[in-house]
């Protein structure tokens, strides 16, 4: 490579997650650091792909998505969040979701429509680690904000603060990755009434919608007419359908926000995977409580790994949403939470995320010098839990 290239993101280092799932297939430790789930789609799920792929289905869709799809995923907010909205007020499939080919691509073409060279972006820490580079690709520059444990709630009035005559948005993310909190309602009219005085737009990434614990409602965007006209929301199947290899995500936005939105779309993947998207749709028509029963199934998961580890050393951290957990590990090791979860993997067997990389390179020195917590994975089969659990209660 010529001496002269200069890279457009010189402080991008290979993401921590694949870092962590390589060291742990090195090392055969049990891997609950990358967020896949150990489990297989349902039956009917693969029934249909693989249908829809011996029926010959196999060529480009509509750059947009299959309108069968896009109108099942419309049923589906109005089921979940817009039931008791006016007709005029409820999202239309074919004009307001568009499938991407994973939330990542969501994200990436939503940040493109929406920021240009000089903008800023309000981004809460720790972020999921696309967000940043995203944003500098457009030209743009993220402000952070950093959330407190042990809850990570928004302080709506340090957001305020930041907001300044060149914040053009900001990424929300509920339930939240890495630390599994969630935003309530409130939070969501403190939102909505910032966006709305400053002219902002909002990013919301939902992908983990659909698992909230405790009886706890997922806030999304799409309850909240006023707000969702100056946003954009991301969600995932590969979350909810245990297929996050099929890479099938979506966008849903206003009709003059997603005009916007498919422009890019079209020119980063033309569309996504054709038997992929039958499939689904026909999953969401044929057996949506497949969806309504996912938020017990994954606290079931959530509380067999709480139990296991009681009697371990670790401080456990309220995990509200998604399937992930953080542990303190403060009276086990002195290590900073990178060193600590290379030596978890190659000398203990079991393969966890560190928090500092969701947060700014320049700021993981010091962050490391005052937290020791990590993450884990909790989308395994029980046995799998259990006997991570056991070899962490030995430390």
């Amino acid at each position: 490579m010529s001496s002269s290239f200069t890279s457009k993101l010189p402080h991008v280092e290979t993401s921590i997650f694949t870092e962590m799932s390589v060291m742990a297939n090195q090392y055969q430790a049990i891997n609950l650091s990358q967020g896949f789930p150990e489990f297989e789609p349902p039956a009917f799920l693969k029934d249909k792909i693989n249908q829809a792929i011996s029926e010959g289905k196999n060529q480009y869709s509509p750059s947009n998505g299959l309108p069968e799809l896009l109108t099942e995923i419309a049923n589906m907010v109005h089921r979940q969040y817009q039931v008791h909205l006016a007709d005029e007020q409820k999202i239309d499939g074919l004009n307001n979701v568009t499938i991407t080919s994973g939330a990542t691509e969501a994200l990436w073409v939503a940040i493109q429509t929406l920021v240009s060279p000089g903008d800023e972006v309000i981004i809460f820490d720790p972020a999921y680690d696309s967000y940043e580079p995203a944003v500098e690709l457009a030209g743009g520059i993220c402000r952070h904000i950093t959330l407190d444990a042990p809850s990570y709630a928004i302080n709506w009035a340090v957001v305020e603060k930041t907001i300044n005559a060149k914040t053009r948005a900001i990424i929300i993310n509920s339930p939240h990755n890495p630390t599994g909190s969630i935003l309530s309602q409130a939070d969501l009219s403190a939102l909505q009434g910032l966006v709305e005085q400053y002219n902002l737009y909002v990013i919301s990434d939902e992908v983990y919608e659909h698992m909230t614990f405790d009886g706890l409602r997922h806030e999304s965007v799409l309850r909240y007419p006023e707000l969702f006209k100056r946003a954009f929301v991301v969600s995932s199947f590969g979350k909810t359908f245990h297929c996050t290899g099929w890479k099938m995500g979506y966008c849903i936005a206003p009709d003059e926000l997603t005009a916007e939105f498919r422009k890019i779309h079209q020119f980063v993947t033309f569309c996504s995977f054709t038997p992929a998207q039958i499939a689904i749709a026909q999953m969401l028509k044929a057996q949506p409580a497949h969806i309504t029963e996912l938020a017990n199934f994954y606290q079931q998961k959530r509380d067999v790994l709480i139990n296991a580890l009681q009697e371990s050393r670790f401080s456990l951290l309220p995990s509200k949403g998604t399937y992930f957990l953080l542990l303190d590990y403060s009276a086990i090791s002195p290590l900073n939470d990178r060193e600590f979860c290379q030596w978890l993997t190659k000398d203990i067997g079991v393969a966890a995320i560190p928090l500092s990389p969701f947060y700014p390179a320049e700021q993981r020195p010091a962050y490391q010098q005052n937290n020791k917590v990590i993450r884990l994975c909790f989308a395994k089969n029980d046995d799998t839990l259990l006997k991570a659990a056991e070899i962490l209660c030995q430390l």
